[in-house]
């Protein structure tokens, strides 16, 4: 991926009282670079069109934080949008003084100029800020746009794949490669689950041995599984591997069952968890969606996420646990567990990771939900991953929310949401707000 470009766009007018404008620029210029090092900056402030154009002709931006240091006529936000098509952020400045004397900046007339403007082209979207440099929900503010707009453009060189096709009655995680690269930028491709099986069978036992020793080392109880599964579950494991590094994938949706019981013997579960560890967001029951959220996830985060189902609500704990078969990272169990392997809960075979989450004070819940007509919609939800032990056999999290988790849960199931969902560690709402809006994706904040 190209380098990310942000740029910082100060304008107004020297009618104001320009000693008040050169202090917000320059803090606010000190301020972008703590959160970027990359935005590019002018020298001075943007006080005419003309200086707006000579420093726009030097610039190739990827996001636009576009700040009236004082009023600034609509003009200048035209000049803006005619020039590039790309995330926005519109911020006003505080009037520094009010003592009956003279309007120093008049940022927020500037900003209701320049958001008419920004209505005006097509009805464009963008992000908005009110407050100054020196404001801690500033500084949050921007640094949530920035993660979203390079999350944005990274998402562009995002090669995905669809390995086997989702089985009866999951068809919500179904993608199509154009919907996919129109609506995210995606590249999805497809491989049937039969040829990784096939690859995987065609390995000896020494082609595979560095991958038997990856996973005992990674996990605790492996070698309770019975041998025939360990050695199956290495062949496999580098055949995914394989794949996904001559393939360039960063992320992927699996089939599992009922394939890799009946055509395998083995399942696909802890390879998956291997895969989650390794940074490609790894979905399984051929999810496609759900692998994308957990690819966000990562990014956002920067370690793996959880991916699984919605299974318990407890209103008394103002909890919902969310499980899955045995797919999660080894790094998400426990420390007095560890990343414990057993067996899968409805077949019985292994591996398959078996343990409950660490805790972690704060937890974003999240899922890219396409809707019947096409169009896509982000769950977000906010809370505290608590410290609970294993719930059911698998894997599993219970997430304390903010808000009342059976209104959570009977809202999100009457609006007809998927059932997987990833748990993210940090609380990454406003950045997921900032890149739904970016991406014309419905907000959906529980």
């Amino acid at each position: 991926m190209k380098d990310f470009t942000p740029v910082y766009v100060p304008v107004g007018v020297p009618t104001f009282h320009l000693e008040s404008a050169q202090r917000q620029f320059e803090l606010s210029a000190a301020l972008l670079r703590a959160v970027d090092p990359r935005f590019a900056v002018p020298e001075k402030m943007l006080l005419s069109i003309d200086e707006l154009r000579a420093f726009l002709d030097g610039v190739s931006p990827d996001l636009i934080v576009f700040q009236n240091l004082t009023f600034a006529n609509a003009a200048y936000m035209s000049e803006v949008l005619r020039r590039f098509d790309c995330p926005l952020l519109l911020w006003t400045l505080r009037e520094p003084v009010v003592d009956g004397g003279r309007l120093r900046l008049n940022s927020l007339t500037g900003a209701y100029s320049a958001a008419n403007t920004l209505r005006a082209f097509s009805d464009r979207g963008f992000e908005y800020l009110f407050g100054s440099p020196e404001e801690q929900r500033s500084r949050e503010a921007i640094e949530a746009v920035v993660r979203a707009a390079s999350l944005k453009k990274e998402m562009r060189g995002l090669k995905m794949s669809a390995v086997g096709h989702t089985p009866q009655g999951f068809g919500f995680g179904r993608a199509l490669d154009a919907e996919l690269m129109d609506a995210f930028g995606v590249e999805l491709e497809a491989i049937e689950a039969r040829e990784l099986i096939d690859k995987a069978k065609s390995f000896s036992d020494e082609d595979c041995a560095e991958y038997l020793e990856k996973t005992a080392r990674a996990t605790c109880g492996f070698d309770k599984t019975p041998e025939r599964n360990r050695l199956d579950h290495a062949r496999l494991l580098k055949a995914y591997g394989d794949y996904v590094r001559e393939h360039h994938i960063g992320a992927l949706a699996s089939r599992c069952w009922p394939d890799f019981f009946t055509a395998f013997g083995t399942p696909v579960c802890t390879v998956l968890s291997m895969l989650n560890d390794e940074g490609v967001a790894a979905a399984c029951e051929a999810d496609v969606y759900g692998a994308l959220s957990m690819w966000i996830g990562m990014k956002l985060s920067g370690e793996p996420v959880f991916f699984g189902d919605p299974v318990s609500l407890d209103e008394g704990e103002n909890t919902i646990t969310f499980w899955h078969c045995g797919a999660a990272a080894c790094s998400l169990a426990r420390r007095d567990t560890g990343a414990a392997v057993g067996v899968h809960p409805n077949r019985r075979i292994g591996p398959a990771m078996d343990f409950g989450c660490e805790a972690f004070p704060d937890a974003t819940v999240f899922r890219i939900g396409r809707e019947p007509d096409g169009y896509f919609r982000f769950f977000i939800l906010e809370g505290e991953a608590l410290d609970k032990p294993k719930q059911f056999i698998g894997t599993s999290v219970v997430v304390k929310t903010d808000n009342p988790a059976r209104e959570v849960v009977e809202e999100s199931v009457k609006a007809g949401f998927e059932p997987h969902f990833v748990v993210i560690r940090g609380r990454r709402a406003a950045a997921l707000e900032a890149l739904a809006n970016m991406l014309g994706c419905e907000v959906c904040r529980y």
